[in-house]
């Protein structure tokens, strides 16, 4: 028989002796710690001037939404690089991009709740928050795109005088449903996971209008059986509800791409192509978030390295899901018999973009499933952040590549020309970077980031053997 290697780093605390796995909680935490250091972030006097830099910064570049927004109101989309038949340009790209980021926090709350999986406690509520500041990102752009946006309810089926509905055969009209869904579901479920949370700051708060707010959020919340009860039963109908829409969302989305008879988008394979691509993109965010959050806040022993190293293979599985989809690409190109795939596919290539498409394959493929198989790099702090911003550039550069290389040299060679952008578009999308960072950071400041309630039930007081005096001390440690 076989006999175990030894195991690497045995003296590490944060590695169990007997799996060889690092801890997802640091040992020697209570109720009382774990409360006292998330509600502390929240309710602190001192707002960390680190903060307050990030904030500043944060809110300028949002400032460029703004600028934007108010030029292409007065102007239109004439400011904006899109030509015939390159109509769709950023607009469609970041809408795509910002949408697949979203992916992660609704795949981290939901499906691995249903499956159980206790590591998912630290980082849920941050990819949750993530989820939901994406969307408002991502929705900004069709709507835009559209033209004339104090418009677009028109989009909703609602009753009018008119009796003008939407175009339902459109996979454009399924975006608005499926998107307004997705938003809806996860904000009620990220409201929902802090209700608990909220209520142990309405407790601990001392300034009245900190108590008066969270007592507002809080809704009540008591921590009583009852409560518990229904908050586990919505939960895990909640989960239930989201867990369809990381598939449908983006399924939906590449739907834009996959009912037109394009040369490049007219493929079936798009559907889980661009689910995997989504959830590849989210766990790169995650990671670009979770890293920072856990160096400046002191939360290594709540958000440890066995997060990382559990988010490094969920994108090594979901990157390799990838490269089977570039690699079916090529083949269907060759395969199909088409003259028009495989120009199309040669021309995306080594057409006069086809820095982009190498630039994908390097930052999608060969960086990451290359050094994702190292454990050493998957728990190293530092790599993984430098990696988590190589994955959403390649993953923007996907976007591009689909959207782009497919339409600016078409069918009729008499259209064909070369896409740019101009500054609006590289002001609204960067100015979306700042919008987003700028939500986050507020979210960081005045909400619990870290779930308190969800993180005391993986601690060993909460397996209480004989309910005397063991079940004693937890209630009053508790308290």
């Amino acid at each position: 028989m076989a006999t175990q290697g030894p195991i690497p780093e045995i003296d590490d605390p944060m590695i169990d002796p007997r799996t060889g796995e690092y801890a997802v909680i640091a040992p020697g935490h209570t109720f009382k710690s774990v409360t006292q250091k998330v509600a502390g972030i929240v309710l602190t006097d001192n707002t960390p001037m680190g903060w307050l830099g990030g904030l500043f910064l944060a809110a300028t570049v949002a400032m460029g939404v703004v600028i934007a927004v108010t030029w292409l109101v007065l102007k239109g989309v004439g400011i904006w690089g899109i030509t015939i038949p390159g109509a769709w340009g950023f607009a469609i790209i970041n809408f795509v991009w910002w949408i697949g980021i979203g992916h992660a926090g609704t795949l981290i709350s939901a499906i691995l709740l249903l499956f159980k999986q206790t590591w998912r406690n630290s980082i849920n509520r941050f990819a949750e928050a993530m989820t939901i500041f994406a969307v408002c990102c991502a929705a900004m752009f069709p709507l835009l795109h559209i033209g004339r946006p104090w418009l677009g309810y028109w989009l909703l089926p609602y009753p009018n005088s008119m009796n003008v509905w939407p175009q339902f055969r459109s996979p454009l009209a399924w975006d608005v449903f499926a998107v307004s869904t997705y938003a809806t579901i996860s904000i009620v479920f990220w409201y929902m996971g802090m209700i608990p949370d909220f209520g142990t700051l309405r407790d601990r708060a001392k300034s009245p209008l900190a108590k008066y707010a969270y007592g507002m959020l809080a809704v009540g919340w008591r921590g009583s059986t009852r409560h518990w009860i229904r908050y586990e039963s919505a939960s895990l109908l909640l989960a239930g509800l989201s867990t369809p829409l990381v598939l449908s969302v983006h399924t939906t989305i590449s739907f834009d791409f996959a009912v037109a008879a394009m040369a490049g988008w007219h493929t079936t394979i798009f559907p889980p192509y661009f689910v995997a691509g989504a959830v590849y993109s989210g766990f790169a965010m995650v990671l670009t978030l979770a890293i920072p959050i856990r160096k400046f806040y002191h939360l290594e022993d709540l958000v440890t390295l066995r997060h990382l190293d559990n988010m490094a293979k969920v994108m090594l599985a979901t990157g390799s899901i990838v490269g089977y989809g570039y690699g079916m690409e090529v083949f269907m190109s060759w395969y199909s018999a088409s003259h028009w795939e495989y120009f199309m596919m040669w021309n995306r290539m080594f057409g006069p973009m086809g820095w982009a498409y190498w630039v994908l394959i390097l930052t999608n493929l060969a960086i990451p499933l290359t050094t994702l198989w190292s454990r050493k790099l998957r728990v190293n702090a530092a790599y993984l952040f430098f990696l988590s911003f190589v994955v959403n550039i390649g993953m923007w550069f996907e976007r591009f590549v689909i959207v782009v290389t497919s339409l600016y040299r078409d069918y009729l060679p008499s259209s064909w020309g070369t896409y740019r952008a101009t500054k609006w578009d590289y002001m609204l999308f960067i100015g979306t970077w700042g919008l987003f960072s700028t939500l986050f950071l507020l979210f960081a400041r005045f909400a619990p980031m870290v779930p308190m309630s969800e993180l005391r039930t993986m601690l060993p007081q909460t397996k209480i053997s004989n309910g005397g005096e063991d079940a004693k001390a937890v209630v009053q440690e508790a308290i």
